[in-house]
């Protein structure tokens, strides 16, 4: 009877200075659907610095397996040549991989080698695109300033964007940073308040210590949970009022249930709200200043 194999699933994830793409990842989850079709059990050697809960490359005894596949990726360096080394016991397979040099140590050392791209070859699809179908996450832009010196002592942004951005990144979502600076020549920055207005509207929810993160936000139809980052509350905490928009936290009482708490209800209730501000912005209910502003000038006859 064949003895049943016994599979480590190892990629550029699991070198301790190798990086995990969403590529990577996917490519291994379109593996592992197949292995488990076929009824295949296997381990994954992950990068302590990605998943520190292991198994690590340094962790694993090579002798507890049969195979080493290696998924996605160039096959290339000294990484892999080790690897070849430290299984040599194992049957060695590449798959999903790229193949620059055929006559590389890191691509020989494998017994077979089925690419997605290789010299005098027909391409295969990349693994990461028939890999199962993701569930939906929410994409959260983020807008922090670290400036408004002019409130000086007051000042707590510094400690509010650490603890934000930490909390963030416990979030199961997709996360953009956002600027509101317009600029015409950095690319990474919106030129015109249309371009900003066209990301902020296909955003599920702006997490922003901004008056204006907030306020655009808004007016996109899009809740914001706002952070107002001066002690005592400032510019964002009156905007915030004036607009009628619960979702605010003070610098005072930041903390992660706090956060979560009106995360819960942006997601949920904050929507539609979110979208009757929205509405009331596009009427001009003229409670803006701009009539006053005419008055002023004495030109306000007939407003």
């Amino acid at each position: 009877m064949t003895e049943r194999p016994r599979i480590l699933l190892t990629g550029w994830f699991s070198f301790l200075h190798g990086e995990a793409t969403a590529g990577d990842v996917l490519a291994l989850e379109r593996v592992q659907e197949a292995l488990r079709g076929a009824g295949l059990d296997h381990e994954i050697a992950w990068s302590p610095g990605f998943r520190p809960g292991g198994p690590s490359l340094a962790e694993v005894r090579p002798e507890d397996y049969s195979h080493l596949v290696f998924v996605c990726g160039p096959l290339h360096g000294p990484q892999l040549e080790e690897l070849h080394g430290r299984f040599a016991h194992c049957v060695r397979i590449a798959v999903g991989t790229s193949v620059v040099d055929a006559a590389s140590p890191a691509v020989t050392g494998f017994h077979r080698v089925v690419a997605r791209d290789a010299p005098r070859t027909e391409p295969r699809p990349d693994l990461s695109a028939g890999a199962p179908a993701l569930p939906a996450r929410p994409v959260v832009g983020v807008v922090l300033t670290r400036g408004q010196r002019e409130y000086g002592a007051r000042r707590r942004h510094a400690r509010v964007a650490e603890e934000v951005t930490r909390w963030l990144v416990g979030r199961d979502c997709a996360r953009l940073e956002l600027e509101t600076r317009l600029d015409v020549h950095d690319w990474r920055l919106c030129a015109t308040p249309a371009q900003l207005e066209a990301v902020l509207s296909r955003l599920d929810l702006v997490v922003t210590d901004r008056l204006h993160g907030m306020v655009l936000a808004l007016r996109a139809g899009v809740p914001a949970l706002a952070v107002d980052p001066v002690k005592g509350g400032a510019k964002v905490t009156a905007q915030a009022r004036a607009c009628g928009w619960p979702a605010l936290v003070s610098a005072e009482h930041l903390d992660a249930s706090v956060l979560d708490h009106w995360w819960t209800w942006c997601t949920t209730s904050g929507r539609g709200i979110a979208r009757e501000i929205a509405e009331g912005f596009r009427g001009g209910t003229g409670r803006d200043g701009a009539r006053e502003l005419l008055r002023v000038l004495g030109a306000g006859a007939g407003q």
